[in-house]
Protein backbone atom coordinates (compact mmCIF):
# COMPACT_ATOMS: atom_id res chain seq x y z
CA UNK A 1 0.00 0.00 0.00
CA UNK A 2 1.63 3.01 -0.99
CA UNK A 3 0.34 6.73 0.63
CA UNK A 4 1.73 10.25 0.20
CA UNK A 5 1.68 12.46 3.56
CA UNK A 6 2.42 15.64 4.07
CA UNK A 7 3.72 17.77 7.14
CA UNK A 8 4.21 21.31 7.12
CA UNK A 9 5.88 21.62 3.71
CA UNK A 10 8.04 18.36 3.70
CA UNK A 11 6.44 15.62 1.84
CA UNK A 12 7.39 11.23 2.27
CA UNK A 13 6.12 8.59 0.43
CA UNK A 14 5.27 5.85 2.19
CA UNK A 15 5.18 1.93 1.72
CA UNK A 16 3.42 -0.37 3.27
CA UNK A 17 4.27 -3.66 3.07
CA UNK A 18 0.94 -6.31 2.96
CA UNK A 19 1.24 -7.30 6.71
CA UNK A 20 1.89 -3.48 8.03
CA UNK A 21 5.55 -4.77 9.44
CA UNK A 22 7.34 -2.97 7.29
CA UNK A 23 7.14 0.83 5.52
CA UNK A 24 9.90 2.45 3.32
CA UNK A 25 9.64 6.10 3.88
CA UNK A 26 11.47 8.00 1.23
CA UNK A 27 13.38 4.81 0.58
CA UNK A 28 14.75 4.01 3.27
CA UNK A 29 12.60 0.69 5.40
CA UNK A 30 12.07 0.61 8.66
CA UNK A 31 9.84 -1.90 11.27
CA UNK A 32 6.86 -1.01 12.17
CA UNK A 33 4.61 -2.18 15.12
CA UNK A 34 1.54 -0.48 15.51
CA UNK A 35 -0.96 -1.06 18.86
CA UNK A 36 -3.67 0.41 20.30
CA UNK A 37 -4.13 0.36 24.02
CA UNK A 38 -7.09 2.62 25.58
CA UNK A 39 -9.31 5.09 24.67
CA UNK A 40 -8.01 5.96 20.94
CA UNK A 41 -4.71 6.00 22.06
CA UNK A 42 -1.81 4.08 19.82
CA UNK A 43 1.68 3.01 20.41
CA UNK A 44 3.67 3.07 17.29
CA UNK A 45 7.50 1.49 17.36
CA UNK A 46 9.43 2.46 14.10
CA UNK A 47 12.63 0.72 14.18
CA UNK A 48 13.62 1.29 17.68
CA UNK A 49 11.60 4.35 18.74
CA UNK A 50 8.48 4.40 20.34
CA UNK A 51 5.92 7.11 20.26
CA UNK A 52 2.32 7.60 21.63
CA UNK A 53 -0.31 8.90 19.19
CA UNK A 54 -3.53 10.48 20.65
CA UNK A 55 -5.90 12.58 19.79
CA UNK A 56 -6.86 11.59 16.23
CA UNK A 57 -9.40 13.38 14.44
CA UNK A 58 -9.60 12.96 10.45
CA UNK A 59 -11.25 15.69 7.90
CA UNK A 60 -11.00 14.04 3.83
CA UNK A 61 -7.82 13.65 3.77
CA UNK A 62 -6.12 15.65 6.81
CA UNK A 63 -5.04 13.70 9.87
CA UNK A 64 -4.23 15.61 12.85
CA UNK A 65 -3.15 13.84 16.28
CA UNK A 66 -0.42 14.32 18.88
CA UNK A 67 2.79 12.36 18.70
CA UNK A 68 3.96 12.08 22.20
CA UNK A 69 2.15 15.32 23.11
CA UNK A 70 3.40 17.61 19.78
CA UNK A 71 0.60 18.90 17.37
CA UNK A 72 0.86 17.50 14.06
CA UNK A 73 -1.89 18.12 10.81
CA UNK A 74 -0.77 15.59 8.22
CA UNK A 75 -2.73 15.78 4.79
CA UNK A 76 -2.23 12.29 3.32
CA UNK A 77 -3.22 10.63 -0.41
CA UNK A 78 -3.48 7.37 -1.11
CA UNK A 79 -2.42 5.47 -4.16
CA UNK A 80 -5.46 6.54 -6.24
CA UNK A 81 -5.30 10.10 -5.04
CA UNK A 82 -1.12 9.90 -6.10
CA UNK A 83 -1.84 8.63 -9.43
CA UNK A 84 -5.23 11.41 -10.15
CA UNK A 85 -2.07 14.07 -9.04
CA UNK A 86 0.47 12.41 -11.41
CA UNK A 87 -2.19 12.49 -14.09
CA UNK A 88 -3.16 16.20 -13.52
CA UNK A 89 -6.57 15.75 -11.87
CA UNK A 90 -5.26 16.91 -7.87
CA UNK A 91 -8.48 16.88 -5.91
CA UNK A 92 -11.01 15.88 -8.63
CA UNK A 93 -12.29 13.35 -6.19
CA UNK A 94 -14.07 15.01 -3.83
CA UNK A 95 -15.49 17.88 -6.28
CA UNK A 96 -15.79 20.03 -3.41
CA UNK A 97 -19.16 19.87 -1.61
CA UNK A 98 -21.85 17.66 -1.65
CA UNK A 99 -21.10 16.36 -4.99
CA UNK A 100 -19.02 13.28 -6.14
CA UNK A 101 -17.56 15.38 -9.53
CA UNK A 102 -15.68 12.61 -12.29
CA UNK A 103 -12.24 13.05 -11.93
CA UNK A 104 -11.99 12.17 -15.56
CA UNK A 105 -13.83 11.18 -18.75
CA UNK A 106 -14.75 7.67 -18.77
CA UNK A 107 -17.59 4.95 -19.26
CA UNK A 108 -19.70 3.93 -15.49
CA UNK A 109 -18.69 0.64 -15.08
CA UNK A 110 -21.23 0.10 -12.00
CA UNK A 111 -23.06 2.58 -9.17
CA UNK A 112 -23.28 1.01 -5.82
CA UNK A 113 -25.75 2.83 -4.28
CA UNK A 114 -29.13 3.86 -4.56
CA UNK A 115 -31.00 7.10 -3.95
CA UNK A 116 -31.64 7.48 -0.05
CA UNK A 117 -29.10 5.07 0.82
CA UNK A 118 -26.47 6.49 3.85
CA UNK A 119 -22.89 6.60 3.02
CA UNK A 120 -20.02 7.39 5.19
CA UNK A 121 -16.85 9.30 3.59
CA UNK A 122 -14.64 7.18 1.82
CA UNK A 123 -17.58 4.84 0.87
CA UNK A 124 -17.02 3.66 -2.43
CA UNK A 125 -20.40 4.77 -4.75
CA UNK A 126 -19.28 4.15 -8.27
CA UNK A 127 -16.83 2.10 -10.40
CA UNK A 128 -15.56 4.78 -13.89
CA UNK A 129 -13.37 3.48 -16.64
CA UNK A 130 -11.03 5.65 -17.85
CA UNK A 131 -7.60 4.75 -19.66
CA UNK A 132 -8.43 1.39 -19.41
CA UNK A 133 -8.30 1.53 -15.82
CA UNK A 134 -11.06 0.55 -13.01
CA UNK A 135 -11.07 3.42 -10.82
CA UNK A 136 -13.60 3.13 -7.26
CA UNK A 137 -14.71 6.53 -6.58
CA UNK A 138 -15.56 7.29 -2.91
CA UNK A 139 -17.81 9.72 -1.23
CA UNK A 140 -16.52 12.99 -0.46
CA UNK A 141 -18.52 13.42 2.91
CA UNK A 142 -20.58 11.73 4.76
CA UNK A 143 -24.18 12.13 4.34
CA UNK A 144 -27.19 10.56 1.97
CA UNK A 145 -27.61 10.37 -1.22
CA UNK A 146 -29.91 12.62 -3.41
CA UNK A 147 -29.41 12.25 -6.96
CA UNK A 148 -27.71 10.26 -8.96
CA UNK A 149 -27.20 11.51 -12.24
CA UNK A 150 -25.58 8.83 -14.24
CA UNK A 151 -26.29 5.21 -15.55
CA UNK A 152 -24.17 2.06 -15.83
CA UNK A 153 -22.55 2.18 -19.33
CA UNK A 154 -23.23 5.82 -20.07
CA UNK A 155 -19.99 7.87 -20.63
CA UNK A 156 -19.35 11.08 -18.36
CA UNK A 157 -17.08 13.89 -19.10
CA UNK A 158 -14.81 14.99 -16.77
CA UNK A 159 -15.81 17.23 -14.15
CA UNK A 160 -19.29 15.94 -14.81
CA UNK A 161 -21.34 15.30 -11.32
CA UNK A 162 -22.16 12.05 -10.57
CA UNK A 163 -24.05 11.99 -7.66
CA UNK A 164 -25.36 14.32 -5.25
CA UNK A 165 -24.66 14.09 -1.26
CA UNK A 166 -27.03 15.70 1.30
CA UNK A 167 -24.74 15.95 4.11
CA UNK A 168 -25.01 14.58 7.23
CA UNK A 169 -25.60 17.17 10.47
Amino acid sequence: MKFESTVKDKTYSLEFNETLSNVEVNGTKHDIKFLQISNGRHLLRLGRKTYLIDNISKTGSKIDFTLNSKWFDVNVKDEQAILLDKMGFQGALSGGGDNLIAPMPGKILNVMVTVGDQVKQCDPLIILEAMKMENELKAPIDGTISAIQVETGKSVDKKAILIEIKAIG
